[in-house]
């Protein structure tokens, strides 16, 4: 019989979500990587933050993420 395939972390996830205590899953926004002079300091500095990811895109950045501590 075989042996059940180990769970694995999708790593390319793991790099680019973060999920908070309560289970939330945050993103980064895009368009920070280059051109910056170019964008004035307001939007420079709204772009640092980091935002909620939407609950259908939630659910599969989650189900990439089989260790996370999500309860």
């Amino acid at each position: 019989m075989r042996r059940p395939r180990a769970i694995k972390t999708r790593k390319a996830v793991a790099k680019r979500f973060k999920i908070t205590a309560t289970g939330k899953v945050l993103r980064s926004r895009a368009g920070r990587r280059h051109l910056l002079q170019g964008k004035n300091p307001k939007r420079r500095r709204s772009l640092r933050k980091q935002v909620l990811v939407e609950s259908a895109d939630a659910e599969r950045v989650l189900a990439n993420l089989p260790f996370s501590h999500r309860g």
